[in-house]
């Protein structure tokens, strides 16, 4: 669906929302010119794969950084980027990217959702619960389970009670505490620890996971092994027609959208992506711009503070350039990355994927 916008321009419903693809760089089958330029490229796409693989392989468990209390950049939407900032340093079991994993977890920053078990607001408090634990951040007077800004200091309250019910037990407080959240904290004092339920064993590994993809990294970002692999999975996709809505499947002619390609290219290589491209920005920790390595996805947004506007993503290959898939009528190609809507960028980790809710 073509949808007009900003000043005329015609922008392309892209699985997840809106993106250009003006003044790119196209790769087309006609004309021998092309066929060899394409040539040159893919050869130039597959050393960057060969080596971010020996980059991979050389560096993991080498360099990167420890835990981190500053917020990446645009990870939490801009209204409640203070507020998430600001409590999540309320005791020392927790941090703002701890928190933020837990809303995101919870509801997806969605001050309005509202789940069958009749828990509320961004932070997903049931009446009773809230009813003990809700306070009124805000100062206005009243205590609002649908008020950001009364829910979310009240979650970062909720942990820190937690956390102080679990002190005395041995092992890691932000487990256990996570533990708590879960099971309730006399589970965790019955096991001396996070205790032997599944459920809770891995909801404490999948919000710890999240945590680093909502953190700045204080360091270099880990390379990713499977990069290599997504990036040949994009460049045999190269000159196939857009589709929007595609997944690659062969009633659909094998086409793809732009979050379509990337989860396919992941897919190829064991990592499940969610299928639209704000949830796969939370895939991984996010690298600067010029600690970019091949494989990255690369994300892009008409509102560079907030990663749930994201509209558009690529395979990022090097050289400033990525593989997508950009827009109704045009085939999956390569495109410039540093343009004015670039957002930032995802390198994806197992455990990151792994981490991500089904729904948010």
């Amino acid at each position: 669906m073509i949808t007009p916008e900003r000043g005329g321009r015609l922008y392309a419903d892209v699985g997840s929302g809106l993106r250009y693809g003006e003044g790119r760089l196209t790769v087309r089958k006609a004309w021998i010119a092309a066929s060899v330029a394409v040539g040159s490229a893919l050869a130039f796409v597959m050393l960057l794969a060969v080596g971010v693989f020996l980059v991979a392989g050389n560096l993991v468990g080498g360099v990167g950084g420890g835990a981190a209390k500053a917020l990446a950049k645009g990870a939490v939407p801009a209204a409640y980027q203070d507020l998430v900032q600001k409590w999540g340093n309320l005791c020392p079991a927790i941090n703002p990217a701890l928190l933020a994993a837990q809303l995101y977890q919870e509801s997806g920053f969605n001050p309005k959702a509202q789940s069958h078990a009749a828990a509320q607001g961004i932070a997903q408090f049931i009446p009773g619960t809230w009813a003990t634990h809700g306070v009124d951040g805000d100062g206005d007077g009243d205590r609002d389970v649908w008020d950001p800004n009364d829910a979310i200091p009240s979650a970062a309250t909720y942990d820190c009670a937690l956390a102080g019910y679990v002190k005395d037990v041995p092992g890691n407080l932000t487990e256990n505490m996570l533990a708590s959240y879960n099971a309730g904290a006399y589970a965790v004092i019955k096991y001396q620890g996070v205790p032997p339920y599944k459920e809770t064993q891995n909801y404490v590994k999948r919000i710890l996971s999240l945590e680093k993809s909502f953190a700045a990294p204080v360091g270099r970002v880990d390379p990713s092994r499977q990069a290599a692999g997504a990036i040949d999975y994009a460049q045999k996709k190269l000159g196939t027609p857009y589709l929007w809505g595609g997944n690659g499947t062969a009633d659909q002619g094998g086409r793809f959208d732009c979050s379509g390609l990337t989860k396919a290219a992941y897919e190829s290589v064991g990592i499940t992506l969610p299928r639209v491209a704000n949830d796969q920005y939370n895939a991984g920790p996010h690298p600067a711009r010029d600690e970019l390595l091949p494989g990255d996805l690369v994300f892009f947004s008409d509102d560079l503070t907030d990663s749930r506007a994201i509209r558009h993503v690529g395979i990022y290959v090097g050289g400033g350039y990525m593989i997508d898939a950009p827009r109704p009528g045009a085939v999956i190609r390569f495109d410039l990355i540093d343009t004015p809507d670039y957002f930032g960028a995802t390198r994806v980790t197992e455990d990151g994927a792994k981490a991500l809710p089904t729904t948010v």
